[in-house]
């Protein structure tokens, strides 16, 4: 994503008595172009390319090879790798862009959203050391929360290449002190080793199944300092984890030198390397498009997607390969035609810009991280990108990148000295803001926490206290752990109500007019067959219940009749459609749910999704979550359903 080097300006990259000189290969950026193109569609929304992230495992492939042929090129020229001048060109590569981002974001929080100052704090030490990634992890900051208005969750990515930029360089400085030149490939060889090894590690660590929280599913969590962390976060953002797509460039780097090329076999080879290559794309055209979130909603819960964890990474860093093997060949016509055309091209040069801004500014935006975009708004907010990203490039990064701000400094007369003395002010105050500001949880999470007082909780599984009598046993490929059981009235439940955080933010409504609420955030609609069972194994079903499900993942026509059969009893069963915009299963699910009163004529349907439908101001700004006007709107149509309005 951010590798670049140093063009050879028209100079021979081979042959040359100081020795080579790294070229500028610019399908290379081609590359780039496409590989933050297909995150930015991914990040816009997931619904119209699943495998878009894939895009950051190209970024790690090319950074690999580009920076380990750096280090190679500069000990063969100049006979050692000089491990400052390194970091120095990184940190003129990285930092402007990077700090300008994060004086902006905190900027804007400052004057507009003073209420995520608090959550902001961290997520910007995080990103100003690099370590954005383990600070997610560390914290539950989960990569996929919805929820959070998180303008700096991407710069996960760029601590993994920085990591990888500190470690690296000293790692190569003390292996090309004893490796010559022709023992490279052997070299080479150990790093494709150490790549599979790093795969094979992530799919050991890797835990198939539901995931919830660590007392529901400790079998998810590893520990970590004596910290319960989820493993698939572990596995997505860490350091070590996510080294095979950079150990399979430094492979290649130490294999296939563009200065080396013309003096061997490969030469002749460069129609059949094209061939290799357009297997390479299509793998990785066919990995995006197949390939379905870190995290899938399926009818047992929130899974991790298998693949990923199982190979996908290491498959997606060997299609990678073999692309850059061809685009990096002088005579790939691949390369200079399609991939290294100049619209393509323009856009790699500015990719490290495109990556850090866009999701910034679709996050201001949207509030939410989860809210998909709609085609118009994601034209316009990528004109933005681009405009942003280009002001960025000509009057930031490249100035810095090439030594010429001192230059730009010196021109500055003393009413822009003045001018930037007084703008200097606003950063200075949006920093001390962040720095006193109080850690609130956003308006969602607050209303979540704030209702679970009124809800209660039955056993969904056997439990250990002798007190609670077992649930009765549900055919399921998934056990549904248990949860915390608060008390259950005593004699017949007049109205019970079950449903996930939606039910949730509304549980104090619907409690002052009686109804007993059992909900949670992120149910499963499987669960609901466990609980009604167990109200029905001790005899407190009455003639009412509410069932409102199916908003976090796609269910099946047999999971419901799973949840409808031990209410063949309840003259009275009310189940409401979804309202989840931001999901392509909103509408499975609730074709489902339509079909039930056809087979089950004690159900009666209440059309949350049309009812809602044309009421954006009932909603939170996910567009899933109730506010308080939706909370009353939402308590008023139940209690209509029931005939108790």
């Amino acid at each position: 994503m951010t590798a670049d080097y140093t063009p050879s300006q028209g100079t021979p990259a081979w042959g040359m008595r100081r020795g080579p000189i790294v070229p500028y290969i610019p399908a290379l950026d081609g590359m780039r172009a496409l590989a933050v193109l297909a995150v930015i569609v991914y990040h816009a929304n997931n619904s119209w390319l699943g495998g878009g992230f894939l895009g950051v495992e190209v970024f790690f492939v090319i950074s690999g090879y580009l920076i380990t042929l750096i280090l190679i090129a500069e000990r063969e020229r100049v006979g050692n790798v000089q491990l400052g001048n390194f970091w120095l060109r990184r940190a003129r590569r990285l930092l402007p862009a990077l700090w300008t981002l994060l004086i902006s974001i905190t900027v804007y929080c400052a004057l507009f959203n003073r209420d995520r100052l608090g959550m902001l704090r961290g997520d910007v030490i995080g990103g100003f050391f690099y370590v954005s990634n383990w600070f997610q992890v560390w914290t539950g900051s989960s990569y996929t929360s919805a929820f959070a208005f998180a303008p700096l969750r991407h710069l996960w990515s760029l601590a993994v290449e920085e990591q990888y930029y500190i470690i690296w360089p000293l790692i190569m400085y003390l292996v090309l002190r004893r490796v010559r030149s022709k023992n490279l490939p052997a070299l080479g060889l150990l790093f494709i080793s150490l790549a599979a090894a790093v795969a094979v590690g992530t799919a050991f660590i890797y835990h198939g199944g539901p995931i919830d929280t660590f007392q529901n599913t400790p079998g998810q969590f590893i520990t970590i300092f004596g910290r319960h962390v989820l493993r698939v976060d572990f596995l997505y953002l860490g350091t070590f984890s996510r080294a095979s797509g950079l150990l399979l460039g430094g492979a290649l780097a130490t294999m296939w030198r563009p200065w080396a090329l013309m003096r061997g076999r490969a030469s002749q080879n460069a129609a059949g390397l094209d061939v290799l290559a357009v297997l390479g794309l299509g793998g990785l055209a066919f990995a995006c498009w197949r390939f379905r979130e870190v995290v899938t909603g399926t009818d047992a819960g929130q899974h991790g997607y298998d693949l990923l964890y199982r190979g996908g990474f290491f498959l997606v860093g060997v299609c990678t390969v073999l692309v850059i093997m061809a685009i990096a060949h002088p005579r790939s016509i691949l390369g200079k035609w399609i991939i290294g055309q100049p619209v393509l091209v323009w856009i790699g040069k500015r990719s490290y810009g495109l990556y850090l801004y866009h999701w910034a500014i679709f996050e201001v935006y949207r509030k939410h991280a989860g809210n998909a975009l709609k085609p118009g708004e994601f034209i316009a907010l990528m004109a933005i990108t681009f405009v942003v990203t280009e002001v960025s490039y000509q009057f930031i990064e490249t100035p810095v990148r090439k030594g010429k701000l001192r230059e730009a400094l010196q021109r500055i007369d003393s009413r822009k000295i003045v001018a930037l003395g007084i703008g200097a002010v606003l950063p200075v105050f949006a920093v001390v803001s962040m720095a006193t500001a109080t850690v609130k949880p956003d308006d969602i999470t607050a209303n979540l926490d704030a209702n679970e007082g009124a809800v209660t909780h039955v056993p969904t599984t056997v439990s250990t206290a002798s007190t609670v009598a077992p649930a009765t046993t549900v055919a399921s490929d998934t056990t549904i752990p248990a949860v915390a059981t608060t008390a259950v009235r005593t004699g017949v439940i007049d109205v019970l109500a079950v449903g996930d955080s939606v039910m949730l933010g509304s549980a104090k409504k619907l409690a002052a007019h009686g109804i007993t609420v059992d909900a949670a955030k992120n149910r499963q609609v499987i669960e609901a067959a466990q609980i009604f069972n167990y109200y029905q194994s001790i005899n407190k079903l009455g003639n009412y219940v509410v069932l409102h499900l199916g908003t976090n993942g796609t269910t099946k026509a047999t999971t419901l009749d799973q949840v409808l059969k031990p209410l063949s009893g309840v003259a009275h069963v009310i189940v409401l459609t979804t309202h989840v915009p931001t999901k392509a299963y909103e509408k499975i699910n609730n074709e489902l749910i339509n079909a039930l009163p056809a087979r089950y004529p004690n159900v009666q349907i209440l059309d949350w999704y049309t009812l809602s439908k044309g009421h954006p101001e009932w909603f939170s700004g996910d567009q899933v979550h109730p506010n308080a006007v939706g909370q009353d709107a939402y308590v008023t149509a139940i209690l209509q359903a029931l005939g108790r309005s």
